[in-house]
């Protein structure tokens, strides 16, 4: 059994009762709440002297809210997992979210299932997002793209060796369409479409669709 260190970051007292509940529940590992944060400054005091494998954090809290902490230590701590669990489902702050180092995104609203699901993911080191959780309906960055993007794009294209038709479906994927809507939109079949997406998946190395989206934002793709 995997042993794992926790730290919560929320300042709801009944909620953060609940979720030591669940914790205890995860199949698999041996988990330890090591610190609890009720703002953003008391958590960016304890990863000064204890980084935990996972941290659960609340994206609205007192002082420095989640976002802004995630900007501070997002890309710092390379072996520190982050699940967001939060009321928020504005899929311009699940895209921001995701762009400041979040592994995981799942609604307070959730049930106990999904939560546990969650935590199992991003532990094993894949990506997750939630039942109600959109990346659709504001794009990557306003306006014409720059050239520096498209060069970004050009590179991040030939490394991974993607096909124009697998991109397409990429960046469709992306807008949370369904194999069915995308078949549709590129007058091609549902076999075909299913198809692109496993050898897009083989060729990034992913094996969900939030590992995909989460790819294609990280690449000025959406």
């Amino acid at each position: 059994m995997q042993h794992v260190n926790v730290v919560i970051a929320d300042d709801h007292q009944l909620f953060i009762t609940g979720l030591r509940s669940i914790l205890s529940d995860v199949d698999g590992f041996d988990i330890n709440l090591m610190e609890i944060a009720n703002t953003g400054e008391e958590l960016l005091n304890i990863l000064k002297s204890q980084i935990p494998d996972l941290l659960i954090l609340d994206l609205n809290m007192p002082e420095r809210d989640g976002l802004d902490v995630l900007g501070s230590i997002g890309k710092k701590y390379d072996d520190m997992r982050i699940l967001a669990l939060t009321m928020y489902d504005e899929s311009k702050i699940v895209k921001s979210a995701f762009k400041a180092g979040v592994d995981g995104y799942v609604l307070k609203s959730s049930g106990k299932d999904e939560l546990v699901r969650a935590i199992t993911e991003v532990l094993e080191g894949q990506t997750f997002m939630g039942e109600g959780v959109s990346l659709n309906g504001v794009s990557h960055k306003g306006g014409r793209k720059s050239d520096n993007d498209v060069q970004f794009q050009d590179r991040f294209i030939k490394k991974y060796n993607l096909t124009k038709r697998e991109i397409e479906i990429l960046r469709l994927i992306s807008s949370a369409m369904s194999n069915k809507e995308i078949a549709k939109e590129l007058f091609i079949s549902d076999q075909t479409v299913s198809v692109h997406r496993k050898n897009i998946m083989r060729k990034l190395g992913v094996s969900n669709t939030a590992g995909l989206i989460k790819i294609a934002y990280d690449n000025s793709l959406i």
